[in-house]
């Protein structure tokens, strides 16, 4: 398929590029830090290679969200959102941006949100996750009440958040001890991503900000296929959950999450992703530099899921959520 559309796309900057090393094994480094360096030259031409018309371009992880000391985490998040607009501003038909957001201080993030889309028409954000706090071991996650008049700006911005993975901190790893193979991609940053997307629903988010849109990545970070358990789960007991929000968390779900295929490329997941939220709200994505996009357009190319979806999910859905073409 031609013309389609990516949009969890990572680049690095030099002061982020260290946050990359360890996911993969060390022999591939020199690899992987070509391809996360560059935007101008190979990932064109894989580009052009596999069919994408537009990439959305956004900073490698964890970088500004695992930065304690809030004006530092203020100043980097600045610096990467100034270097990708200079990057973007040399094609503008084939890249966009997702702004790198200081939410250390929510008032911060706003305002460097709100510059981002203002003066350099950013399509919204990607945030890797919780931030760290000014305390030792403090996770900050999106849910608190700190955030709420940050969450506003987005509303009234009328962008998506995407929330993407990171690691727990360390004192919560302790599960995966003995068996580091499942921290990453593997299955600690699904899960971690999860309980952040799940903790946004029932804390009644969505209820005071009902036109926000967040983006899971990797086909939903395994929730479609979870949900109705969350909301149904031990259905005789009376009042079985308590939580701030109004509705059912698949209510949410439905209304305000939108899906990619990044580093999922697994047809019979992305149909079950499809039965459960509906092709017009899954997009293609391919999570360069870790994923190869070869491997993602040619599953996606020929995944059995029928003409009409393939547009929607290549190209059609993100181009009507971030507005491009018009």
């Amino acid at each position: 398929m031609l013309g389609k559309v990516a949009l969890e796309e990572h680049f690095a900057i030099p002061e982020t590029l260290g946050d990359s090393s360890g996911y993969l094994p060390g022999k591939t480094w020199d690899e992987l830090r070509a391809r996360i360096l560059d935007i101008q030259e190979r990932r064109l031409a894989e580009m052009d290679r596999h069919g994408i018309e537009f990439m959305i371009l956004s900073l490698n992880a964890p970088a500004i969200q695992a930065i304690a000391h809030a004006p530092t985490a203020i100043a980097l998040a600045r610096l990467a959102n100034d270097v990708l607009a200079a990057e973007i501003a040399k094609r503008p038909d084939r890249f966009a941006g997702f702004a790198a957001l200081p939410l250390q201080d929510p008032q911060a993030a706003a305002d460097e949100l709100t510059r981002c889309v203002r003066d350099f028409g950013f399509k919204g954000a990607l945030v890797n996750g919780f931030s760290n706090g000014a305390k030792d071991g403090e996770a900050l996650y999106y849910d608190l009440a700190q955030y709420r008049a940050f969450w506003e700006v987005v509303e009234r911005l009328d962008v998506p958040f995407y929330l993407h993975p990171r690691n727990p901190l360390p004192q919560d790893t302790r599960v995966y001890e003995g068996h580091r193979w499942l921290m990453g991609p593997t299955w600690a940053f699904g899960h971690e991503t999860a309980v952040h997307a799940l903790r946004l629903m029932g804390s009644g988010l969505f209820d005071a900000h009902p036109r926000l849109k967040i983006i899971l990545g990797h086909l939903g970070e395994g929730l479609p296929y979870s949900i109705w358990r969350v909301d149904n789960c031990n259905g005789w007991v009376e009042s079985r959950h308590a939580y701030p929000a109004k509705k059912r968390i698949c209510d949410y779900f439905l209304a305000n999450f939108h899906l990619t295929t990044s580093g999922n490329f697994s047809t019979q997941t992305l149909i079950a992703a499809m039965m459960v939220v509906g092709a017009d709200r899954i997009m293609f994505s391919a999570d360069w530099p870790f994923e190869n996009v070869e491997h993602a357009a040619r599953w996606f190319d020929h995944a059995d899921i029928g003409e009409n979806n393939r547009v929607r999910i290549g190209r059609a859905n993100a181009m009507r959520l971030f507005k491009l073409g018009t």
